[in-house]
């Protein structure tokens, strides 16, 4: 069996494919550079958005636990309501996107979440910790999600993995960071007030780089009928990009059809023969690494607590984790097109059995223990905690661009639903139990690794071509 089975567009001349074609091939001629790596990065703070209010969960736990007297009974409702609260969101995003623009959904959910992020410190008691979580999960699920179907529809094939890759770095920089954080102010009575704001104070940074740098996507404007605005986004990033293309004529975008009369594919779509199958596929391979990705944000710094360890340490050996997943994304991001995003999931996701079994038997009351356990965690952090380079991106390939930005929520919010809510409602009671609490990672790892690669398709190539490979006639034509 061949490792990589790539999807190559047609040899045919510009004049003879049609406009989405065109549009898509152009956008792959861009020559990658310094504004390229620029978008990525400011994408990827949407990212550091992401990492920090989801590990700053587990840091409150801890550090909020003496200050605002937190009892077992408010843990529920610190760890479980906010997120699905946040699913509630995307779900939300999946029946707006593709209706909207991605970018301004995008920029209303970041200024909401840093929003609620920075009034954290105002907090003097359990529950208004908990309302202002609540209500900054709110703009989560419309931030989040979008960053993917943007930079894959903006970026050259060849690198939406560095895009995937750059993105998942700098989220990864909020999961070191914020165990490093509370280890520091672990003594410290204001502790919980300090550690918000790194990511509250985004709101006066990140938004501001989003409006000026990141433009609307060309291939979403196109998939609305607005040709004109679809070439001139083109051409914005031509421009920057040293305008090393022949700017695109917007008449050459309504040659095969009248873009005026384009109408949106129907939600139901993603579940219609020769798009269901792509579509549960691209979910699935992102539950398993989310499950984990959640269970170690939100619970593992408590549950080395309970385990024996003490507070410092739980912070120490969460760090390292987060830690192994910096030089695990650029392994994963180099892999998933030297060998294809399905062996790499595959890779990612088994790859991390070894990791999961060490730091399921190790007990954490001897130096030897605690040697097993890194071992465990650095080997689980280049793994499972590496795989979102190819998850994500791989969810977003599945899908043409009239349906990309719903197909995308919609796998975020069956991931995160699993991941962030049920998985953590189900294992919080368990926390004390490293068998129970890790060999249920492992279990879910293990049934999330062959489902691509048994029934998914590679995704290797132009986005147009890509969503049409394995998709009858009647299916594809959205």
């Amino acid at each position: 069996m061949s490792a990589i089975t790539a999807v190559v567009a047609p040899a045919e001349s510009d004049d003879a494919v049609s406009g989405d074609d065109l549009l898509g091939r152009t956008l792959d001629r861009i020559p990658f550079g310094v504004y390229h790596l620029l978008l990525a990065a400011i994408l990827g703070l949407v990212g550091f958005i992401e990492g920090y209010d989801t590990a700053i969960t587990g840091a409150l736990l801890v550090l909020a636990r003496g200050p605002l007297h937190l009892t077992a009974a408010d843990t529920p409702w610190l760890v479980v309501v906010p997120t699905a609260v946040v699913v509630a969101g995307v779900f939300l995003g999946s029946l707006l996107n593709d209706r909207f623009s991605r970018k301004n959904l995008m920029q209303f959910g970041i200024v909401v979440t840093t929003l609620f992020t920075l009034l954290i410190p105002l907090a003097h008691s359990a529950w208004q910790l908990i309302a202002l979580r609540i209500l900054g999960s709110i703009g989560v699920g419309f931030a989040i999600p979008a960053a993917y179907p943007i930079g894959a529809e903006l970026l050259p094939a060849r690198h939406r993995r560095t895009f995937a890759t750059i993105y998942e770095l700098i989220l990864a920089t909020a999961f070191v960071l914020l165990p490093f954080l509370g280890f520091l102010l672990a003594r410290n009575p204001d502790g919980f007030r300090l550690i918000a704001l790194p990511g509250g104070l985004a709101l006066f940074v990140v938004p501001v780089l989003v409006h000026f740098i990141v433009p609307q996507s060309p291939r979403w404007e196109l998939s609305k009928g607005r040709a004109t605005a679809a070439a001139a986004s083109v051409n914005w990033i031509i421009a920057r990009a040293g305008n090393a293309v022949v700017p695109l004529d917007p008449s050459a975008l309504t040659r095969d059809c009248p873009r005026a009369a384009t109408t949106l594919p129907p939600y139901a779509t993603l579940f219609r023969p020769g798009q269901l199958r792509f579509t549960v596929v691209g979910i699935l391979c992102g539950v398993s690494s989310t499950v984990a990705y959640y269970l170690f944000a939100f619970l593992l710094p408590r549950a080395l607590e309970v385990q024996g360890a003490a507070v410092s340490l739980s912070f120490g050996l969460s760090s390292l984790l987060f830690l192994a997943t910096l030089p695990g994304k650029v392994l994963v991001g180099f892999l998933m097109e030297a060998i294809g995003r399905r062996w790499t999931i595959l890779f990612a996701l088994l790859g991390a059995i070894p990791g999961l079994l060490l730091m399921a038997v190790a007990h954490l009351t001897g130096n030897l223990a605690t040697i097993v356990f890194s071992i465990g965690a650095l080997i689980t952090g280049m793994t499972v905690l590496s795989s979102f380079p190819v998850t994500r991106m791989y969810l977003s390939e599945q899908f043409p661009t009239a349906l990309r930005g719903r197909g995308h929520f919609l796998g975020e919010t069956v991931a995160r639903l699993l991941g962030g809510v049920v998985a953590p409602y189900l294992l919080a009671p368990y926390i004390g139990s490293p068998l129970i609490f890790f060999g249920s990672v492992l279990i879910v790892v293990a049934i999330g690794a062959l489902p691509p690669l048994l029934y998914g398709k590679e995704t290797i190539g132009q986005l147009e071509v890509v969503a049409r490979a394995g998709v009858p006639a009647a299916a594809g034509s959205l």
